[in-house]
């Protein structure tokens, strides 16, 4: 299982596929040129507990230091990770 990524310069989204079928997912929007705003995180029914959301907002994280980026994490669930995930901290805004 891996996070695959689709961005447009002004949106993006990261999900994960497993047997073809979206498992999760994580959109974001792009704010200015040095950010992204994480706006929501979906772990579809049946995928509870098994640590996709965790894996998306890693996903992101290695995204925005691959890129110079930093993130504001607006939705709830990605915040709570933030906020428990101090190695983060340098690509937090």
């Amino acid at each position: 299982m891996t996070v695959e990524h689709q961005t447009n310069q002004k949106k993006g989204l990261f999900f994960i596929l497993e047997n073809d079928k979206h498992q999760a997912e994580m959109t974001y929007t792009y704010a200015g040129d040095d950010k992204i705003i994480i706006d929501h995180t979906e772990v579809y029914p049946g995928n509870e507990g098994r640590g996709l959301g965790k894996m998306l907002v890693k996903a992101a994280v290695e995204f925005a230091r691959e890129k110079h980026l930093k993130i504001l994490p607006l939705c709830p669930f990605a915040k709570n990770v933030f906020d428990k995930s101090p190695d983060y901290s340098d690509v937090l805004f």
